[in-house]
């Protein structure tokens, strides 16, 4: 985390936006007494904490969430297949 006393590296973003665009922007940041590159930045800022957040986050339905914990509670009996993983995986690892 930068201090007072240390400098913030920075990066330049630069993009290609309408005139209308440009214009909605100048005057929000007008609206709220801030300098257009302050708004644009908070704006981007606050939807990458977003869209970073829903990409982090697993959301079920009630259905979902229900079959997620009777799973857990009671789980399904493992497989021929899934045996035999297992089985194989302990000689692997037995021998490391």
């Amino acid at each position: 985390m930068a201090t007072l006393n240390t400098p913030t590296a920075t990066a330049r973003l630069e993009a290609r936006i309408s005139v209308d665009l440009h214009a909605s922007l100048k005057r929000a940041a007008e609206l709220q007494g801030r300098t257009m590159s302050d708004f644009v930045i908070s704006a981007v800022q606050e939807a990458a904490r977003l869209a970073i957040e829903q990409a982090d986050s697993v959301k079920l339905s009630a259905q979902d969430q229900q079959a997620f914990a009777n799973a857990l509670i009671k789980p399904a009996k493992p497989s021929a297949a899934m045996k035999r993983a297992f089985d194989r995986r302990s000689r692997l690892l037995v021998n490391e």
